[in-house]
């Protein structure tokens, strides 16, 4: 297997696996602490997973993939005695709580069911437990590097599209942080910077978590790329003002109808793009769409604590009575995009997922 391609000068790994242990960046920390968790249970995993030390789509299923092993790996450490029985129950275990996790990307039961696949492959040959973590690790490292090659297609895909000078407003975080490579939304503008055009990136702060403010700015920041923090609610008069080129994000879950559940805002922006006739565009591998759910109707939406709608030194805390409805998605009908940066290039309305992009 080869090496992950790198990442732009500056930006460290995410995710990090090696002897039975997953190197997490612990993204609740960013951008004033830079520090990683080495997680040495599969339970370890999943709280990262949960409390979004490790999060966006495509990173939480590579993290899935990896989790599985160090569950493995694990079982196996506490003895030499393990058996067939012992190895599947220990996957069983890793399978449901990583499941558990975040319920609305969809790369992460598409992660745990590969892994499944292979488990299952390595134990139809008959291998022992120490050559079914060989073969679940090689699985996992594949998942791994095909995230990553996605990114680098789509990234591709979007810098064609895109104009020079552009003037991009994004939302949430779609990066190497939240991904196996170089990132979705923005990995189109790093590739494009990187090419020496001209880009320059309104970022949304992401309320309540503020992962735009913590975590896309910083990415940008560091890779050298121009960016501008906003207030979530300033999007739609940017775009009304025409300041705005194209509206970029990346996608959690995407329906077989085009339908999009991204971090909640993003249709606030679709709407606003919409009737400013700017267009807006999501960057996403494949991988991401749903093709059993036939609309965004029937996507699942992560509810989040209420805990998370305070800030240090602010009190959010409602009047007792009040209720705090905190979802982590909203929902883009397939109508508001105008196109899909995927890795088999964009793909345009009416949205066919499984046909070469026109």
């Amino acid at each position: 297997m080869s090496a992950l391609p790198p990442l732009p000068a500056g930006i460290p790994r995410n995710l990090e696996y090696a002897a039975g242990r997953l190197r997490v960046l612990d993204q609740t920390l960013l951008p004033g602490a830079l520090e990683y968790r080495d997680c040495a249970t599969v339970d370890a995993v999943a709280e990262a997973i949960a409390a979004l030390r490790v999060r966006g789509a495509p990173a939480i299923g590579v993290a899935a993939a990896y989790g599985v092993c160090v569950a493995l790996a694990a079982a196996l450490g506490h003895g030499s005695g393990l058996d067939a029985q012992g190895a599947s129950r220990a996957l069983a275990h890793a399978h449901d709580a990583l499941g558990a996790t975040r319920p609305t990307a969809v790369n992460l039961s598409a992660a745990l069911e590969a892994m499944h696949d292979a488990e299952r492959d390595a134990l139809a040959a008959g291998v022992d437990p120490p050559a079914l973590l060989a073969a679940l690790e090689h699985a996992a490292l594949a998942w791994h590097l095909d995230d990553a090659a996605r990114c680098d297609a789509i990234a591709a895909a979007g810098a064609a599209r895109l104009p020079t000078p552009a003037r991009v407003l994004t939302h949430c975080n779609a990066g190497p942080l939240a991904t196996g490579g170089i990132g979705t939304a923005l990995g189109v503008l790093l590739a494009m910077h990187a090419a020496g055009r001209d880009v320059r990136v309104w970022a949304g702060e992401t309320r309540p978590l503020l992962q735009g403010a913590r975590l896309t700015v910083w990415e940008l920041g560091r890779a050298g790329v121009p960016v501008t923090l906003q207030v979530d609610a300033a999007g739609p008069s940017l775009l009304l003002a025409r300041e705005v080129d194209a509206v970029l994000v990346g996608a959690d879950r995407i329906a077989a109808n085009g339908d999009t559940a991204n971090k909640v805002g993003t249709l606030s922006l679709a709407l606003a793009a919409a009737h400013a006739g700017v267009p807006f565009y999501v960057a996403a591998p494949l991988s991401t769409v749903d093709p059993t759910l036939a609309s965004g109707a029937a996507i699942p939406i992560e509810s989040r604590a209420a805990g998370e709608l305070r800030l240090p030194g602010v009190a959010l805390d409602p009047p007792p009575g009040a209720g705090v409805r905190n979802p982590a998605f909203d929902v883009t009908p397939a109508a508001l995009i105008t196109a899909f940066f995927t890795e088999r290039g964009t793909i345009e309305a009416p949205y066919d997922f499984s046909a070469p992009p026109r």
